[in-house]
């Protein structure tokens, strides 16, 4: 009857996080938030037998053991300082996950202020997105 109990209350903290709790937040909120005197091995099981999951983040994988060469002609040649504004920007194109999916962010540095002078932001990597 209290493990029932106990799962109705899990059940509640994981909706109320959106089914991102995993074991180990659900048993936090539980002794801290909710003061309750519950061990981790329990929660861990009733969540099991109760279908509930929080979010896994995936490991990045790791690229060729060897650096490939790069495939466009380096005209900065690694040295990233100008002696004035204009005279040299650099780019980088980031990925962001949201609760819609991807989003891309090109951005285009001043090398001399630091400033960002140019960006764009999409749901995909095309062309577009950099020019």
């Amino acid at each position: 009857v209290a493990d029932q109990a106990l799962t109705v209350t899990l059940r509640q903290i994981h909706e109320t996080s959106r089914g991102t709790y995993g074991v180990r937040r659900v048993h936090a909120e539980l002794r801290l938030g909710r003061h309750l005197a519950v061990g981790h091995g329990r929660v861990e099981r009733l969540m099991r037998l109760a279908g509930l999951q929080g979010v896994h983040h995936r490991r990045w994988r790791r690229g060729p053991a060897g650096r490939l060469p790069a495939v466009f002609e380096d005209h900065v040649q690694r040295r990233f300082t100008a002696d004035g504004p204009d005279r040299l920007w650099v780019t980088d194109i980031t990925q962001h996950r949201t609760g819609e999916g991807w989003v891309y962010c090109a951005a285009v540095i001043d090398v001399f202020s630091r400033r960002c002078v140019g960006w764009s932001i999409a749901d995909h990597l095309r062309t577009e997105l950099v020019l």
